[in-house]
């Protein structure tokens, strides 16, 4: 694999470790700038909203750029965004530090797939982009615990001074190892772009986009009530629980691709599937300690599995320059399912069968991107191009 891979590898890093590293500051944001901790939680709610916009609309506004200059442009944008959360004085001027930084967000994913694809032979393209997304699960592996406890014991602003170091790394490295003339896009106008994306069978891989992760989002949302009210287990060991759901997270990254390559079509069930039985099964796992570490680990592995094989399906059904705009809705796909998630989650909850039925119903999301997915496939609307195939 190219140096320049990697270099798209460092700003995921970056990218990931800003998106949820605020999650264990909480505490230390609300506190410091007097709002209580669900005024705080929303600057989470602003990321994604963030995400969900900037990732079309910068996409198509910079659709005819040197992509190369795009990746540059926007980790200028995370860098300064990451400054201005350091510096922030207020409340309000946080979150609006946290929606400009949540804009680079998306095209970053979107166009730095389409990026990696195009600097691998074909037979790697899925395995490129698995390797790319393998910086977002090493930041939430090593990245957010580490910002964590530098928030914690420094100050919360700290973190975020030291994203920003990041940012400028990931941005040095992208300007001298990505490849200027791989990256150009052909010229393309943005009603072009958006005319591929409105084709019924991109419209469908986003649907089961955002099915497939808001099954993953709506268990992991309330991983850590699932582990103490129902598992039995102290608060203090959820952290260490959770590095096994991060380290699932890189080796479901990394099969993800490598099934990819050797079958899109298949890869693509295949681990939806996996997902929807995993689901299911932690609804018994949970009322057994030993059993709801395996199935958290599990999660990651099956939830992450999934990445490479939906990014490089809708890409595959884009046409032309319109895969940077079709990959960039499809990071924004996984958002509106983390928050979909999130929230079906949280109904379960409050007003259904309860905290231990979660998981179970939970399963019922990727079962119906599986049903989406197959018979879209079979009647021919998102099968395979010759493209983007291979024999097993």
């Amino acid at each position: 694999m190219p140096l320049a891979l990697y270099a798209l590898t460092v700003g995921a890093f970056g990218i990931g470790v800003t998106e949820f590293v605020i999650m264990g500051l909480l505490l230390e944001v609300g506190s410091d700038l007097n709002v209580t901790v669900a005024a705080a939680g929303l600057l989470i709610s602003g990321y994604a909203l963030g995400v969900m916009v900037g990732a079309p609309v910068l996409t198509a506004l910079t659709g005819r750029w040197p992509r190369k200059r795009v990746l540059v442009g926007l980790m200028f944008i995370f860098t300064l965004g990451n400054t201005a959360c350091a510096l922030a004085p207020s409340y309000g001027l946080l979150m609006a530090a946290r929606v400009l930084t949540a804009l680079a967000h998306g095209t970053f994913f979107g166009v730095g797939a389409v990026v990696a694809t195009g600097l691998v032979a074909r037979e790697k393209r899925a395995s490129a982009i698995a390797i790319m997304f393998t910086g977002v699960t090493l930041a939430t592996v090593l990245g957010v615990p580490f910002g964590t406890w530098l928030g914690q014991q420094y100050g919360w602003r700290v973190t975020f001074w030291a994203v920003t170091l990041i940012g400028l790394i990931a941005l040095s490295v992208i300007a001298a190892l990505v490849p200027g003339d791989r990256g150009a896009p052909e010229e393309s106008d943005w009603r072009s772009d958006i005319k591929a994306i409105a084709r019924r069978p991109v419209l469908l891989g986003l649907a089961t986009t955002v099915l497939g992760y808001a099954g993953v989002f709506a268990v992991f949302t309330y991983v850590a009530p699932l582990l103490t009210q129902i598992s039995g287990f102290p608060d203090s060991v959820v952290s260490p629980i959770l590095l096994v759901f991060g380290g699932g997270l890189v080796a479901g990254n990394l099969l993800g691709g490598r099934l990819a390559d050797r079958n899109l079509h298949r890869s693509v069930l295949a681990t939806l599937a996996a997902l929807g039985v995993v689901l299911g099964l932690m609804a018994i796992a949970f009322h057994e300690p030993i059993a709801a570490v395996l199935f958290v680990g599990l999660l990651g592995v099956a939830g992450f599995a999934t990445v490479a094989p939906l990014q490089m399906w809708v890409l595959s059904k884009a046409e032309g320059a319109g895969q940077s705009l079709a990959s960039s809705f499809n990071i924004a796909a996984f958002n509106l399912g983390n928050a979909i998630g999130a929230w079906a989650g949280g109904m379960i909850i409050e007003h259904g069968p309860g905290l231990e039925f979660v998981p179970l119903i939970a399963a019922l999301f990727p079962l119906v991107a599986i049903v989406i997915a197959f018979l879209a496939m079979r009647a021919g609307r998102i099968g395979l191009t010759p493209q983007s195939s291979t024999a097993v």
